[in-house]
C-alpha cells in the first residue's frame, strides 16, 4: 500500500507571518499526512479482519478520508506558494488576465478573494479554474474563474476544477501571530509573500 509522505519546502523569511506561526502550521500539515496513512492502513485492516462485521466502521472512516486527505493536500498547495519568495504578475501574464476579465480589473479579483477570505467560519478561499465556463467579458472563450469558499477543507468544493490559488483561513493558519479580528491582517499578509508565479503555473497546466 502507497503511503504519502510529508512534503518539505523551502520557505524564506515571510512578511507578517512568523517562524513560530508557520512551524505550528507545518506541523499541523503533518498531522494530516500521518492520519491520512492511519486511515488507509486502519480500513485496510478492517477489511481484512471481517469485512462485513466492520461495515459501519469501514464507511465512517471513508467519510473521514475526504477531510484528511484534502487537509494534506490544500496545505501542499497552500505552503509551495510562499516558496522562493514573493513574485507579483505582470499585467500580461494569462493569469492576470483571465481574472481581470470576470471580475473587472486585476484590483478588484483581490478585492473579492480577500472578502472571500474574510467569510465566517473556518474554511479555504480558493481560485479555481473552470476550462468549459466562459467568462460575461468574454462569452465566446472558453473558460471561467471562480473564486470559493471551501467549509473544512472538502465542503464546497468545486468538483473537478484544477486549484489555481488556496488560501487557508482556518485559525490554525495565523492565530500565534493576529487575533480572528485581526485575520483581515493575516489576508494581507499572505498576499504580501505570495510566489505569483506557482499560481500562473498552475493556471497555465489548467488550460
Amino acid at each position: 500500500m502507497h503511503v504519502y509522505q510529508e512534503k518539505k519546502f523551502t520557505i524564506p523569511e515571510l512578511k507578517g507571518i512568523s517562524p513560530k506561526q508557520l512551524e505550528v502550521h507545518l506541523g499541523l500539515y503533518a498531522g494530516y499526512v500521518k492520519h491520512v496513512n492511519l486511515l488507509r492502513e486502519k480500513i485496510h485492516e478492517l477489511e481484512a479482519a471481517d469485512k462485513e462485521k466492520n461495515a459501519y466502521t469501514i464507511a465512517e472512516l471513508r467519510r473521514r478520508f475526504s477531510f484528511e486527505f484534502n487537509g494534506m493536500r490544500m496545505h501542499e498547495y497552500y505552503f509551495e506558494q510562499w516558496e522562493k519568495g514573493p513574485k507579483t504578475l505582470t499585467g500580461s501574464s494569462a493569469l492576470a488576465q483571465a481574472v481581470s476579465e470576470k471580475y473587472g480589473s486585476w484590483e478588484n479579483f483581490i478585492s473579492h478573494f480577500k472578502t472571500v477570505g474574510m467569510s465566517r467560519g473556518i474554511g479555504w478561499t480558493v481560485l479555481y479554474w473552470d476550462p468549459t465556463g466562459k467568462t460575461p467579458a468574454s462569452p465566446a472563450k472558453r473558460g471561467e474563474p471562480h473564486t470559493a469558499w471551501v467549509g473544512d477543507h472538502e465542503l464546497g468544493t468545486l468538483a473537478g476544477l484544477p486549484v489555481i490559488l488556496a488560501l487557508d483561513m482556518w485559525e490554525h493558519a495565523f492565530m500565534v501571530d493576529y487575533t480572528p479580528a485581526e485575520k483581515g491582517k493575516y489576508i494581507d499578509a499572505f498576499l504580501l509573500n505570495l510566489n505569483w508565479s506557482i499560481p500562473e503555473e498552475r493556471f497555465k497546466k489548467a488550460q
